[in-house]
């Protein structure tokens, strides 16, 4: 094969193993070039990779070496041989090139030496670079600015050798001999070949012994769990439980086992090295991350990089003054003991061999940029500017990064960054019960609250969020013991988690009620601080801060604050709540019962959605400053809210009439019902506000409502004050037919508060819940609302049989249920029973997709019982499935005498010749069918022929797809020419 052909048929893998490898390997295949004048200077220049993407310039140097004919081909076959590793030039057929060099060439001056060697004097000036420039310095050649640019510390020890001989070049053949002698004196000194080789096993030794010491601080900051409270120390391996992990791509959110987190399944952008972990808050991203700490520190995983590198975002907030890279990693993750210079050399020399792991970007104080550039790991600047071009490549390019933060904090224009983002959505029902089962040695007890939870359907949905399932197992006495009535909401559980702090305070098993009265005080000193902190993105506290706000002692005791995990400074430690949501509920509490430190306008102005404040830079400061400071809309402001958002939504449960009894109890409250009214006022404001911004729908489509960012808030707000005039209110006037919440972050607990208000819409909807993380949980939570639902769409859902089986059970009561589409999820043969009886009895029903699933011919034979029997089925959707031959006979004896079917879908079931012959007969008798998909199936011309005999007697079908079958393209080209309807 000649050279230039196997460049254009392996051009992908070509490409992707220049891409995939490291720059040094990329750079040694242009120095071989450069040597053997296959490229020029200029060049080379251009294919530079300081400022273009190292996918990037693959493609170009291909696209060069390729127009310059068959020896520049020859030329990087032969060069990408003697680079790449074994493995790979077997893969791409490069072992024929690896011997035929260019001609032996004898060079006639020192400038054309350095050209023509410049392979081998690369390797040569390792370790000798700062020898060999402070020498041309001291014989006037080059000057001291031009030795500190070679030496640039952002620069390999490669790099900088290439940059010196680049300079060399063009001072000219003085300054080239003069290279060339020192190389020459440096090889006959053995002593310092010696030398350079203890040096380099020294560095070695260096990095190993830094890593030793990572590894064995990761393990001992991670080996243990500390619950939320503090109050216990469970070993990590014990407690952890998996929750589900998705990677988003366009055809659908596929699930990831926690050692893929770094694999290349999902990247949307080859050229970054960004993973966004995103997850709600209390979905265990830092559990998570710690896990992933673990895993590495103990060997077990990810070993593949040398270095783990955490920094927790929170901790970040804190850092004041300027400091550089080096500061940065030593001073937060892990001090050398020694030859620091040596250790920190490699990590900026080897970057694809670190992993760095920033926890809570939300929590971040700093408004993500990326218009200040800053490349020097020895230069110190703002804590900010350092880790944003850590995150953009500008820093440590090809090192991986890991970011966890809360989806709504995530700016669009960090996004650019992202190779790819992975979603934890807490745990599935499973690993609700295995959780609480870790989190009891009482199997009776483990037992009991499961069965609690089961009984409680809005709970159990609550509970596939990591913390709230630990805040329902901590607190199993007040649940078991319904000690404060049967919670459904998120502020029920907070309340019940304040319920059992304070009894565990006075050492009583006392009411809640009364107990809030007597400690009023505590809980408005914490809810003050709280609010401070939400309002300033403020969520570690000093000593300083609590004086400030009036904690005491006695406040602390309570249990509510603990002291930081990780140390913020030597001499000042400091506190934190025991998680976010815990200070959203205090500052809630602070809002609802303080009627003389709060003013009535910041009341108002947490649920005005529309003003959210800018984010401050400094520490917590007034409530009052920080409310009344300008309003401006900045891309920042969606960032900084959901903490402002999850505060809103603990008042509005907080003022429920389900606890003003309790409100009530803790003192004087003139403004509660004044709160109230305000509250229900602004989000029926909100929702209006929504609703009005609904477009008018295009002629001869249906009115849709597409969420915006805010309406689940909103909804969950209302569901919070479990008040059914307001939820009935909120949507009185909505008259659309199609509502859309596609990529919404729509839980279990999300399908519960849309059910309590969406059930009170006039006239019937579509549904649309796509690529959410709905769930068997999730349905059930669905099952009030859809009896005003003529359709349900949801795709990408984690739904499983046992959910199809709770949606066809109500589905059959529901008069209005006319359509269901279930592609991309869990479905196998069983649910087709299900779907067999919703077609039986159910005929009104128009439309059923059950795209890519696992349904196979014995789920088609279960759903041609139905189809018989149904007469109004218009659409049926099965592609993605396994149905094949039998399955497509089923399926068309049920269909050919059916008057209703108009659209039919089994594009990739595995159907051969028998199944298209059984569907010509379908075709030929069925006198209402006018599409239907065959694409992507095993069809060879014998059963085209039978499509195409049957289409001569049935005038009705308007098109039949036959793409990706079995037929020649001369077969395909004749046969289009015979039918107009068939699409081949």
């Amino acid at each position: 094969m000649c050279a230039q052909h196997l460049i254009r048929s392996q051009r992908v893998p070509l490409i992707k193993a220049l891409s995939e490898g490291s720059v040094d390997s990329f750079e040694s295949v242009l120095d071989h070039l450069l040597a053997w004048q296959i490229v020029c200077g200029e060049e080379y220049e251009s294919l530079s990779t300081t400022t273009r993407s190292l996918c990037a310039s693959s493609r170009d140097l291909l696209d060069l070496v390729e127009s310059k004919g068959e020896p520049a081909c020859r030329s990087l076959l032969t060069a990408l041989g003697q680079v790449l590793p074994c493995t790979q030039r077997r893969e791409l057929l490069l072992e024929n090139f690896k011997d035929l060099l260019p001609e032996e060439y004898v060079p006639s001056s020192a400038t054309e030496t350095v050209q023509r060697q410049r392979p081998q004097m690369v390797r040569m000036l390792h370790g000798h670079i700062a020898a060999i420039l402070q020498m041309l310095l001291e014989c006037g050649t080059f000057t001291h600015f031009e030795t500190e640019e070679v030496q640039l510390p952002i620069y390999t020890s490669s790099q900088q050798a290439r940059r010196l001989l680049n300079l060399v070049k063009g001072k000219g053949e003085e300054a080239a001999q003069l290279l060339l002698k020192k190389i020459q004196e440096i090889q006959a000194s053995p002593s310092a070949e010696e030398a350079h080789g203890n040096a380099e096993e020294e560095k070695y030794a260096a990095c190993l012994n830094f890593q030793r010491k990572l590894r064995s601080t990761l393990a001992a900051q991670c080996r243990f769990f500390s619950t939320y409270d503090r109050s216990d120390n469970v070993c990590l391996e014990n407690i952890y439980t998996d929750g589900i992990l998705e990677v988003r791509n366009e055809l659908q959110n596929s699930p990831l086992g926690l050692l893929d987190l770094l694999s290349k399944k999902g990247t949307v952008n080859a050229d970054a090295d960004l993973v966004l972990l995103v997850g709600e808050a209390g979905s265990g991203k830092s559990t998570l991350l710690q896990r992933v700490h673990l895993l590495w520190a103990s060997g077990s995983a990810f070993q593949d990089w040398a270095l783990m590198l955490p920094f927790s975002c929170r901790q970040l907030n804190l850092l004041e003054r300027k400091l550089s890279l080096r500061s940065l990693i030593f001073e937060q993750c892990c001090w050398p003991d020694g030859n620091q210079e040596e250790v920190f050399q490699f990590i900026v020399s080897h970057p694809e061999r670190t992993i760095l792991t920033f926890d809570g970007f939300d929590e971040f104080k700093f408004h993500f940029a990326d218009d200040e550039r800053h490349c020097s790991p020895l230069e110190p600047a703002k804590i900010q500017t350092i880790v944003f071009n850590l995150l953009q490549g500008n820093l440590m390019k090809s090192a991986q990064k890991i970011v966890s933060s809360r989806p709504q904090a995530v700016s669009p224009s960090l996004r650019r960054y992202v190779r790819k983002e992975v979603c934890l959505r807490g745990f599935s029902p499973e690993g609700v019960e295995v959780f609480i089962r870790k989190q009891h040695c009482d199997d009776r007890v483990a037992a009991d609250v499961i069965e609690s939870l089961k009984s409680n359907p809005p709970l159990y949905g609550l509970c596939h969020v990591p913390v709230f399932c630990w805040i329902v197992s901590k607190c199993h006495k007040e649940l078991l013991g319904h000690g404060h009535g049967t919670p459904s909401t998120v502020t029920d559980v907070y309340l019940m988690i304040l319920q059992h702090f304070l009894r565990h305070a006075a050492q009583k098993d006392t009411e809640i009620d009364s107990w809030l009265q007597g400690c009023l005080g505590s809980v408005l000193r914490l809810g003050k601080i709280a609010l401070d902190g939400v309002l300033a993105s403020c969520y570690a506290f000093s000593w300083l801060d609590l004086q400030q706000s009036g904690v005491t002692e006695d406040d602390m005791s309570m249990g509510f604050l603990v002291q930081s995990k990780v140390p913020y400074s030597p001499t000042a430690c400091r506190f934190e709540f025991l998680h976010i949501t815990l200070q959203c509920f205090f500052a809630a509490l602070c809002l609802v019962a303080d009627d003389e430190g709060v003013a009535q306008s910041m009341f108002v102005t947490f649920f005005r959605t529309s003003s959210r404040k800018k984010k401050h830079s400094g520490s917590c400061g007034s409530c009052l400053d920080l409310f009344f400071q300008s309003s401006a809309h900045t891309e920042q402001q969606e960032e900084e809210s959901t903490s402002q958002q999850i505060t809103a939504s603990f008042v509005a449960g907080l003022l429920s009439q389900r606890h003003t009894a309790t409100l009530q109890e803790m003192g004087k409250m003139a403004q509660l019902g004044w709160k109230c009214g305000q509250v229900k006022k602004l989000l029926l404001k909100g929702m209006q506000k929504h609703f009005r911004s609904i477009p008018p729908p295009v002629p001869g489509e249906k009115k849709s409502m597409h969420a915006m960012p805010e309406f689940v808030w909103l909804v969950k707000c209302i569901y919070e004050m479990q008040d059914s005039d307001l939820a009935r209110d909120a949507v009185c006037s909505v008259e659309v037919e199609h509502f859309k919440l596609i990529y919404c972050g729509i839980g279990p607990a999300e399908c519960t508060a849309l059910a309590f208000v969406l059930k009170h819409l006039k006239n019937p909807i579509g549904l649309q819940l796509d690529f959410n993380s709905v769930g068997d949980v999730g349905v059930e939570q669905l099952l009030p609302c859809l009896d005003i639902c003529k359709a349900i769409y949801l795709r990408n859902n984690g739904i499983s049989d046992k959910g199809v089986c709770i949606l066809i059970n109500k589905g059959l009561q529901c008069q209005s249920m006319q359509k269901i589409a279930l592609f991309n999820n869990n479905l196998t043969d069983e649910c087709t029973v299900h779907f067999a009886e919703l077609l039986k009895k159910k005929q009104n029903f128009l439309s059923l997709r059950l795209g890519n699933n696992y349904i196979t011919e014995k789920g088609a034979v279960h759903l041609a019982e139905g189809l018989r029997h149904s007469t109004s089925l218009q659409y049926l959707g099965l592609w993605g499935n396994k149905v094949g031959d039998q399955g497509a006979e089923e399926l068309a004896r049920a269909l050919q005498d059916s008057s209703s079917l108009v659209w039919l879908s089994l594009v990739d079931n595995d159907i051969g010749s028998m199944g298209a012959q059984a569907l010509a007969v379908m075709i030929e008798k069925n006198k209402s069918l006018e599409e239907i998909w065959l694409t992507n199936n095993k069809i060879t011309r014998e059963g085209v022929q039978a499509i195409l005999s049957a289409l001569e007697k049935n005038k009705k079908i308007k098109s039949v797809w036959l793409r990706g079958n079995k037929l020649t393209p001369e077969e395909v080209v004749e046969i289009g020419h015979l039918e107009e309807r068939l699409t081949l």
